[in-house]
């Protein structure tokens, strides 16, 4: 990849002293970094993976994935991580609820903390995905967990029989109501164009749900309420008009943005701020690799997300090779 700019500042020599006290640490826990871990434990590499507060990152809030091979009758993101972290577990992949909270990547061995251990790493892979883009609108962040949400399958069973609104058309947002549906009493889709961008089996699902209304050309301005959330004030983006729709919850799906804040001075990062990667998951560090929503703004799956960890993986097993060949 012809646009990667490579640290003048790193140091491959490993001549001197130094340790590293891992071989490989993956940051992040979902299906690219799990992946990734399965690949680097079964080349007898252990890394330590830091999966933060629960494996199997976003997938994990999917209620029920069905467009993962071999799962014919679908799988529960939470079932799926839990198996991927067993999986790597099972070959000596060393798993731990921690997260970074710095890296260095302008010395070698590369730098990596946690608020309970600093690591040195001789390779490092980052998948640490994406997170729900927010509206941005007033009230969002004072009812945030007291009415807003942004996984109805973790908040799903606190809005039992309520009237709630969903805003978004893509995927996530059908997924969601679709799941909703199993607990609410009324869902509202607030769209703010005239055409969903889901799937089209999805698509159709939500049309055909009876408990499932849809809003076209319609955005929100504000959350409104007391103590939680109460009501959303919205506009219809074609007529002007604004209105108050009373709800008892608004769930939120207008995309993900790439957890890369940790990044942005250590590697190069495209004007969206996901991590730029060559074809072989090389970021703009030799050494320092990428995987997952991370580093893809594009496909967003977690078929492609597993496939990028495995490459991931792959090359980060190459590099350790060399260097230790290089040491020889």
């Amino acid at each position: 990849m012809s646009n990667l700019i490579f640290s003048p500042t790193l140091s491959l020599n490993l001549s001197g002293t130094a340790r590293s006290d891992q071989d490989l640490i993956i940051i992040g826990g979902g299906p690219a970094g799990l992946t990734a871990a399965i690949y680097a434990a079964r080349a007898n590499v252990n890394p330590l993976v830091l999966v933060g507060e629960v494996a199997g990152g976003q997938a994990a809030t999917t209620h029920e994935i069905e467009n993962y091979p071999g799962f014919p009758e679908g799988i529960g993101g939470s079932a799926l991580g839990q198996r991927l972290q067993a999986q790597a577990e099972r070959f000596g992949a060393r798993v731990q609820l921690d997260f970074a909270t710095e890296v260095d990547f302008k010395r070698y061995p590369f730098m990596v903390k946690t608020p309970l251990q600093s690591y040195t790493a001789r390779a490092v892979i980052i998948s640490t995905g994406s997170s729900p883009r927010k509206l941005g609108v007033p009230g969002e962040e004072r009812f945030r967990a007291r009415g807003v949400s942004y996984c109805a399958t973790c908040d799903g069973y606190f809005f039992k029989d309520k009237e709630v609104i969903v805003v978004g058309g893509g995927n996530s947002a059908l997924d969601e109501s679709l799941f909703l549906t199993r607990l609410v009493s009324k869902i509202t889709i607030l769209h703010r164009r005239e055409q969903l961008r889901a799937d089209p089996i999805l698509q159709q699902r939500a049309l055909e749900n009876p408990k499932i209304e849809f809003r076209w050309n319609t955005v929100v301005e504000e959350i409104l309420g007391d103590t939680e959330a109460r009501a959303v004030r919205v506009r219809n983006l074609k007529t002007d008009q604004v209105e108050t729709i009373e709800t008892g919850g608004v769930f939120i799906y207008i995309g993900h943005t790439p957890n890369t804040r940790l990044f942005e001075e250590q590697l190069a990062l495209d004007q969206a701020g996901y991590i730029i990667t060559d074809r072989r998951q090389h970021t703009s560090v030799p050494g320092v690799f990428a995987a997952g929503d991370v580093q893809d703004p594009i496909f967003r799956q977690i078929a492609t997300a597993v496939g990028t960890g495995s490459a991931a993986a792959i090359e980060a097993v190459h590099f350790l090779d060399e260097q230790a060949a290089h040491i020889v």
